[in-house]
């Protein structure tokens, strides 16, 4: 028998007053920009925008992450109110992956830039390493 206990961490109040970004900014672009900079941030949402995830399978679903810098950009983007982190007390032990409603709303924000992104692959026959399919 697996004895499961979940801890739910508050993803607003104390993400954001731990978030270490605070302006001041330029203009709305620099504070968006602010909380996705870095090369995996997006492909992060991105792949969380499919649902909940797994460690493992966030970090088999963006090949060519280290494991360093995943664990590193997902401190961060929880810090930033962007991703909850959900851990369950149980043997072995499991931690899992979502977007917040603040990542949701970037996630729904960024779309357009994808939907742009994937005009100009197709317009200047780049290659694509991996073909996912958003929801």
């Amino acid at each position: 028998m697996v004895s499961i206990e979940v801890t739910a961490q508050n993803e607003s109040a104390e993400a954001a007053a731990a978030s270490p970004r605070q302006g001041p900014y330029l203009c709305g672009i620099d504070a968006a920009m602010d909380v996705i900079t870095g090369k995996w941030k997006s492909l992060i949402l991105w792949e969380l925008d499919n649902g909940t995830r797994r460690f493992s399978a966030l970090k088999r679903g963006l090949p060519g992450v280290s494991e360093k810098m995943l664990v590193q950009h997902l401190r961060e983007m929880e810090a930033d109110g962007l991703v909850h982190r959900e851990v369950y007390r149980e043997v072995p032990p499991r931690v899992e992956y979502s977007l917040t409603q603040v990542g949701v709303e970037l996630n729904a924000a960024l779309a357009p830039l994808g939907a742009w992104g994937q005009d100009r692959i197709t317009r200047i026959g780049a290659p694509m390493v991996v073909q996912h399919t958003a929801p």
